[in-house]
């Protein structure tokens, strides 16, 4: 390794020396406050000799003869032209270039500039970006737009977050992910962390398309919104560059689950237990939590080599990834590569850009059952038990020494002797092609064709020592592949009139994606029996027609139409097709005369927009067609020797058709003081007809019970606010701040295929504890998921009265008819908030992010806090330190008593750097970076973290508090 950077740099260098005639140096400075620039590209005109300006601005550029002109060039700034008469040093300050509103924005099938566009659009670029120990791309985003949240389903290595854009409540069965297109290419979405096999380096924007009237492009796909991920490119006559970056990283768990310690444990058995369970006590004072936790380390090293031609750019990028989680044995390790290549032909007419990434990921999920058996465990039996059973591990065995089958197993044995682990493999690419047609001015073609395609493989072990099998052992494995592929062909046309004062932008063309899965699944024994593999196989296809007209009229007023028809197979034959479709209006107050010359308005714009959308992620790809599923290893029957397989049907709607949401929207954009200060409002009313949901069906009429069916109405309400300002800005400081707020409301308006007023509703939010237990509905009249539980009612002193609920009826009994439909995991409102200071060579930044108004239902606690549970037969178990507070002797999981207020404001991160300067006599410029991520969080919820996806907190893998240090080099 040593041996090839030398090689490189002596590469790098090698033409500086066979060159090195008439050397220009000199510093670029920024023209408002005198502050160096760092990587401007000065380039010798309509050549590729050139450099970049390091940390302090300074560059040194050879071979520059007389009648030469440098370009200046940096992104942001107006570019700068010098002529060389011959001066050995050339000093110059960059313009700002302002005016944000010429600034593009991708759209879907093409762009557009700020200043031109009518819908809700932002965007969120790699200077705002979100810094730690980030595996997964969508964790730079969070805290960071209005309207979008990003919640970490766990701490657990390499987990993807959940995305959701306006609440993520426009369904109930159906999907309400964003679709995400990355360089033009939908993905697919199916999958762990759909996102997390792209390196975060590669990333130089998000696109969010927040309103239908600016996602409707996308048809059937945009109901929940669209987020377009803009990969990083190398720029056309720019010299060749090297970077490396690199960090370590340490994580922490900040807290633990709240349970008896070995003291209070053992003086409640001896209290209440009887002669039999007391005896059962162990010696030992055990942190069964400490015991499957540890501190975890973690490295990240990129590698970005980029090179610019007289016509092309090429950027290529090695990535690897090693992050370990904090429960022991689990880790997530990637090793990603990129490549983009753009080539322009044809005296520009003609541009051909290629993009190809892939990332190999290996993942240790580790037994994440040890993190509830480590809540549960008896903390006065050690870790071992000194015997050979079961590995050494102690455990609750019956008389005859087998495994006591119903007992909460060894955390730490489950840990050593389990391994959960897989393997995927994904690439996804595309080739695209535009070409300016000569005899048509104006007009373009564009061909873009894709891929997406990933491949599984996935093993869970037991050893057969272990007393979590009672088969001697098994082996589970699974693979699975999932593949699609695009093909995009649209016609662009862009024409000014200056007589009419008008432009217009139109674009209309033609998509499919056809997307294929199939794998397989096994499992063997320790018994001896191999079982056949149980395969499956699917597939459905998209095909579309759209097409976009922008026309702005002086600069003033503008319109924007957007049409698609798609084509979906998840869809009965004459219901499968379906036009979507938006319009949406802005006037540009500030460039009216009135206004053109205000000094303190730069930007004012009023926007509003009404649009259909659709949903095609239904769940099962032939939902409309009777259809049997084979079953899986625990479903057969065994012949002799011979085991047979068994198929279940499933239920199915011959009617079976799109979602469809209607959406209407309001904004205003504004910029104050040469847009130092600049945001927008946005309000929004959705409503979602067609909703598919759960109903029942009278026996014989299908092939189950219960189908899913469209039969629902929801209605959404949201406003949105962000402002971003820059208060200081001087020749040594800068500061930049962000704010935002999003507020939200949801409510069911159907659920039934006709009007019934005493349908209660459908009964989701599963829990443990029980079997079939559930705590939240879904009924007209309420938001999704609300949670629908006991009014538990208390004694004077402020403690619940076990089993004592509130007859909300008042017919003398409890029932379900005295559950109330109350509180919702859903926040009313978040809000984020985020600054980036830079001071000389200093720069430092961090993100808040808040929650407030949403619940969580405490499983860990209710599932646990209560005297029965401790003595369970032929064992003893722990329980949450909340039955300290209830005294209850039963469970009481239907109680309000656990429904917590989770509202909360989180430091999500700090980051601090230093740009050391030039180092190695000056071969690269070198940047100190460093991170604490997962600061603090204030919150009265009692459990251990308030954010909580879906609203039940139920053991879920911690999210540590990491510390993290960087080094950044460019060659």
């Amino acid at each position: 390794m040593r041996t090839f950077y030398l090689k490189l740099i002596i590469f790098l260098w090698m033409p500086l020396g066979l060159f090195a005639q008439n050397p220009v140096s000199g510093t670029v400075k920024e023209q408002a406050t005198g502050s160096p620039l760092p990587g401007v590209n000065v380039i010798v005109k309509n050549t590729t000799n050139g450099v970049t300006s390091n940390f302090d601005g300074e560059f040194t550029i050879n071979n520059v003869k007389k009648g030469d002109v440098l370009v200046f060039s940096y992104v942001g700034f107006k570019t700068l032209e010098v002529s060389y008469t011959g001066q050995s040093t050339i000093d110059v300050s960059l313009e700002e270039a302002t005016n944000l509103l010429n600034e593009v924005v991708l759209v879907g099938y093409g762009s557009s500039t700020k200043k031109d566009m009518t819908g809700a659009v932002e965007t969120v670029s790699t200077k705002d970006f979100n810094g730690g120990n980030i595996a997964s791309p969508e964790q730079l985003l969070a805290g960071k737009t209005a309207g979008l949240q990003v919640t970490p389903p766990s701490g657990a290595p390499g987990s993807g977050a959940s995305i959701k854009i306006r609440g993520g409540t426009s369904s109930l069965s159906a999907g309400n992910d964003p679709l995400i297109v990355v360089d033009g290419v939908p993905l697919d979405q199916t999958g762990r962390g759909a996102l997390n096999y792209i390196n975060p380096n590669d990333i130089e924007s998000f696109t969010v398309l927040k309103d239908a009237s600016a996602a409707a492009i996308y048809g059937s796909r945009a109901t929940s919104g669209v987020i377009l991920i803009t990969t990083k490119s190398g720029s056309a006559k720019s010299p060749l560059k090297l970077n490396y970056n690199s960090y370590v990283s340490i994580g922490e768990n900040t807290d633990d689950v709240s349970v008896l310690s070995a003291d209070q444990f053992r003086n409640i058995v001896t209290q209440f237990g009887n002669p039999q369970q007391i005896a059962l006590l162990g010696n030992a004072k055990t942190d069964w939590q400490d015991q499957i936790y540890e501190t975890a380390f973690s490295n990240n090293h990129n590698l970005t080599v980029t090179k610019g031609f007289a016509n092309s750019s090429l950027r290529a990028s090695v990535g690897y990834m090693n992050q370990e989680g904090t429960l022991k044995n689990s880790y997530f390790e990637r090793t990603s590569g990129n490549l983009k290549y753009i080539h322009r032909l044809l005296k520009d007419k003609l541009k051909i850009e290629a993009n190809v990434r892939g990332s190999l990921v290996n993942d240790e999920f580790s037994n994440q059952g040890a993190i509830g058996a480590a809540i549960r465990f008896d903390p006065t039996q050690t870790v071992r038990s000194g015997n050979d059973a079961f590995g050494g591990f102690f455990e609750w065995t019956n008389s005859d020494g087998s495994p006591n089958t119903i007992a909460t197993r060894n955390p730490v044995g489950l840990l050593e002797l389990t391994d959960n682990a897989g393997n995927t493999q994904r690439s996804t690419g595309n080739i695209k092609v535009d070409y300016d047609i000569p005899w048509v001015s104006g007009l373009k073609a564009v061909g873009n064709l894709g891929y997406d395609y990933t491949e599984f493989d996935g093993t869970n072990s037991v050893d057969p020592i272990s007393a979590a099998t009672t088969q001697d052992g098994n082996v589970s494995t699974s693979k699975s592949i999932n593949r699609s592929r695009l093909s995009d062909w649209y016609l662009n046309y862009v024409k000014e009139i200056p007589s009419l004062k008008l432009k217009v932008d139109a674009t209309g063309g033609y998509s499919l994606q056809r997307f294929f899965r199939s794998g397989s699944s096994r499992n063997v024994t320790g018994t001896g029996v191999i079982e056949e593999p149980v395969p499956f196989r699917t597939q459905n296809a998209l095909q579309s027609f759209f097409g976009r007209v922008n026309l702005s009229y002086d600069d003033r007023y503008l319109v924007t139409g957007n049409l698609r028809s798609d084509e979906s197979s998840r869809l009965n034959p004459k219901d499968r097709t379906q036009l979507f479709g938006g319009i949406s209006v802005a006037w540009n107050i500030s460039n009216e005369s009135f206004l053109k010359e205000s000094k303190v308005i730069s930007n004012l714009k009023l926007r509003a927009g009404y649009a259909e959308t659709g949903q095609q992620e239904i769940g099962q790809d032939f939902g409309f067609l009777p259809r049997f599923t084979r079953g899986d290893s625990r479903v057969r029957f065994q012949f002799g020797n011979e085991f047979v397989t068994t198929i279940r049907p499933e239920e199915f709607d011959p009617n079976l058709k799109w979602e469809t949401s209607f959406t209407y929207n309001a904004g205003l954009d504004f910029g104050l003081f040469d847009n130092r200060i600049s945001g927008a409002i946005d309000v929004y009313h959705r409503d979602v007809n067609n909703v598919l949901n759960f109903i029942s069906v009278p026996a014989g009429t299908n092939l189950s019970n219960a189908l899913i069916t469209n039969v629902g109405k929801i209605e959404n309400d949201g406003v949105e606010f962000t402002l971003n300002a820059t208060p200081f800005k001087t020749d040594t400081f800068t500061w930049n701040a962000n704010f935002n707020i999003s507020f939200f409301d949801d409510q069911i308006n159907k659920l039934t295929l006709v009007d019934n007023p005493s349908f209660p509703g459908n009964r989701v939010g599963g829990i443990s504890g029980g079997v079939g237990n559930t705590v939240q509905i879904n009924t007209v009249g309420f938001g999704q998921n609300a949670f629908f539980l006991f009014n538990q009612v208390y004694d004077a002193s402020g403690r619940p009265i076990e089993g004592v609920f509130e007859d909300v009826n008042g017919d003398g009994r409890i029932t379900d008819d005295d559950k109330t439909r109350h509180k919702s995991p859903n926040a009313d409102f978040t809000l984020g908030f985020s600054s980036d200071f830079t001071y000389k060579k200093w720069d430092m930044s961090f993100t808040f992010r808040g929650s407030f108004g949403n619940y969580v239902y405490n499983n860990v606690a209710s599932a646990s806090a209560n005297r029965r549970e401790i003595f369970v037969s032929g064992q003893l178990t722990n329980v949450s330190d909340k039955f300290l507070d209830s005294g209850f002797e039963l469970q009481q999981l239907f109680s309000d008593f656990f429904l917590e207020e989770a509202s909360f404001v989180k430091l999500d991160n700090i980051n601090l750097g230093y740009k050391v300067g030039k180092i190695a006599g000056g071969l690269a410029d070198l940047r100190l970076y460093s991170t604490v991520s997962n600061v603090f969080v204030i919150t009265d919820y009692d459990g251990l973290d308030p954010e909580v996806a879906g609203g039940i907190d139920n053991n879920f893998y911690p999210r540590a508090r990491t510390f993290l240090f960087g080094i950044d080099l460019n060659f």
